[in-house]
């Protein structure tokens, strides 16, 4: 009796392995979680279980009552073998953490595979098996944690009840109480020792699993955390290199690199002598990810860089989103693809989602700002004192002289005041009313320019009713007046452009003043520029409102030559 427990006891070792097989299946995590299986996860645990009963049926021995000879299990017994075995532990498995679908399936498998072995105790045995796997499943859980002792004494009864089917169901009966007196007492210790010890390396393995993707969370939240106050400010130089330098400190890669759609905006580690900020993009691998959106791994001898003598090996480089859009990727270098495992992978992922979601709701933030700032600039606008005064004064010296033009410009300078009032609660109007706006704003600027002035117009009249944010175009041509030709004694020139180009409508504004320094020109319409005689805060205002309704296409394109003359121009869909 003590040889064969110590015999059923060695085969435990096949019952850890697998254990730890097990973990690997999202079926068996979710049956320890006891979250539902949906149909094919309840059928993959039971042909699981099941197989695995079978198993437990060949790994046992096979004992010759008539000579007490233990032997291999054979495909078929004779007559007056039985086996001792641990087929019960699979089953039983399966209904404590499967319930009653899971375990009775699984009790029918292995059953039913016992009977067809033979023996004297066949039936008996096959029949144990399948009431097993409904004993078991009685104590399924669905909120409470399977625990190990549960595990080892519903083993133990599972395999007490297989030795009390025996003498109920086998015959000849002196045949089957020689063998419960031999198998029945290592049998019920080692499976139910195996049960617990099956259970209890199970729940190792997923706490530890779990432990880590804790730590793993912790980590992304902390580095998520400091990273927020750079990424608020938008993508650039600046602010991803202190997010590279977090991440390279707190992650501990070869290098760490962060690139827009088309240049490297930073890049801290190894080769940082040709991966270098405001360089494009060199590696084919990052610029599959930006078209594809999708994470990628570059094994060893496969980062294809331009640079002969680069020492980066191996690279995990993930994309960053924004409305669905792939804006750029984060990109972490190792020695060798052997240093990128599944949980680096795992915890790259989540770090991109993250860092994306940042992006995402920073840009919202901006938005948000920049609309109020616009809202700002448009109630002050339409109280403006200065363009107010001149204007009138202006009326004032044409009452006398020239009542009809003084008129006029009345007429026009009541409809500029009422469209600043009205325009502020639109969305969208069309360019017919825009250009309406322009008009009236302009004849106020001819009256002070006395002839100096020319306003050439090349509108094509299929257009005007498309549809644009409103206060789009006059602060283009206020800037075309005010930066341009304030300081021309003659000869002014502004020309209105709109036309189509392809299935698009290019909107244009020229002017031949004096145009616009490089310095000041790389600045304008991206950010606010600040000047004697304003702070660039129109145009951006402009660019970033075009932007956000109509996408990047449509940012405006400014071309300047000093002494020459500037050309501001933008693209929108037809």
């Amino acid at each position: 009796m003590f040889d064969l427990l110590i015999i059923m006891l060695e085969r435990v070792g096949v019952i850890i392995a697998v254990a730890f097989i097990l973990t690997r299946f999202q079926f068996f995590k979710n049956m320890i979680s006891h979250d539902k299986l949906d149909g094919k996860q309840s059928l993959a645990a039971v042909l699981f279980f099941g197989f695995f009963g079978i198993a437990g049926t060949y790994l046992g021995t096979a004992l010759d009552v008539s000579t007490s000879q233990f032997n291999n299990v054979q495909m078929s017994l004779i007559e007056s073998e039985a086996i001792a075995n641990s087929r019960v532990i699979g089953v039983v498995l399966a209904g404590l953490l499967g319930g009653y679908r899971v375990g009775i399936g699984a009790g029918l498998i292995a059953g039913l595979h016992r009977m067809t072995l033979g023996g004297f105790t066949g039936f008996a045995c096959g029949f144990s098996t399948i009431i097993a796997g409904f004993v078991a499943s009685a104590f399924h859980r669905k909120k409470n944690k399977t625990g190990a002792v549960l595990a080892l004494g519903i083993g133990a009864l599972a395999e007490a009840m297989q030795m009390g089917f025996i003498l109920l169901l086998s015959r000849p009966l002196d045949q089957a109480l020689a063998l419960v007196e031999v198998i029945g007492l290592p049998m019920i210790v080692a499976n139910g020792v195996g049960a617990a010890l099956f259970m209890l390396i199970v729940h190792s393995v997923i706490n530890e699993q779990e432990k880590m993707s804790a730590l793993q969370a912790q980590k992304s939240l902390w580095i998520a955390d400091q990273t927020l106050g750079f990424l608020r400010k938008g993508m650039n130089e600046e602010t991803t290199l202190a997010v590279c330098n977090i991440l390279y400190r707190e992650l501990k890669p070869d290098a760490v690199s962060l690139t827009d759609d088309k240049n490297i905006l930073a890049h801290v580690g190894l080769a940082s002598d040709h991966h270098q900020s405001n360089v494009m993009i060199q590696t084919e691998e990052t610029k599959q990810v930006i078209q594809k959106g999708k994470l990628t791994v570059v094994r060893d001898g496969t980062l294809h860089c331009h640079h002969d003598d680069c020492p980066l090996g191996a690279a995990v480089i993930a994309p960053l989103t924004s409305r669905e859009t792939t804006i750029g990727t984060l990109k972490f270098y190792y020695p060798s693809e052997k240093d990128i495992t599944d949980v680096t992978i795992e915890f790259i992922t989540g770090l991109s989602y993250l860092l994306s979601n940042q992006l995402e709701i920073a840009e919202a933030d901006r938005a948000y700002h920049l609309a109020k700032e616009t809202e700002i600039k448009l109630l002050q606008s339409q109280i403006s004192p200065h363009f107010l005064f001149n204007s009138l004064n202006i009326v004032m010296s044409l009452i006398r002289t020239k009542p009809d033009e003084a008129r006029r410009l009345l007429g026009s300078l009541s409809y500029f005041l009422r469209q600043n009032v009205t325009g502020t609660s639109s969305d969208k109007i069309t360019i017919e009313q825009e250009l309406l706006h322009v008009k009236a704003f302009l004849e106020l600027i001819e009256a002070r320019f006395i002839d100096r002035l020319t306003i050439n117009y090349e509108i094509d009249d299929t257009l005007l009713y498309e549809m644009i944010p409103p206060f789009t175009l006059q602060p283009i041509v206020e800037n075309a007046i005010q930066h341009g030709i304030k300081d021309k004694e003659e000869n002014c020139l502004v020309k209105i452009t709109i036309h189509k180009v392809q299935e698009a409508i290019e909107i244009q504004v020229e002017d031949n003043g004096k145009g616009i320094s490089p310095v000041r020109l790389q600045q304008l319409g991206k950010d606010k520029v600040e000047s004697e005689i304003g702070t660039g805060m129109g145009l951006y205002n402009v660019n970033r409102r075009l932007i956000m309704t109509f996408g990047e296409r449509a940012a405006l394109n400014i071309k300047s030559s000093q002494g020459i003359g500037t050309a501001i121009s933008f693209c929108i869909e037809k």
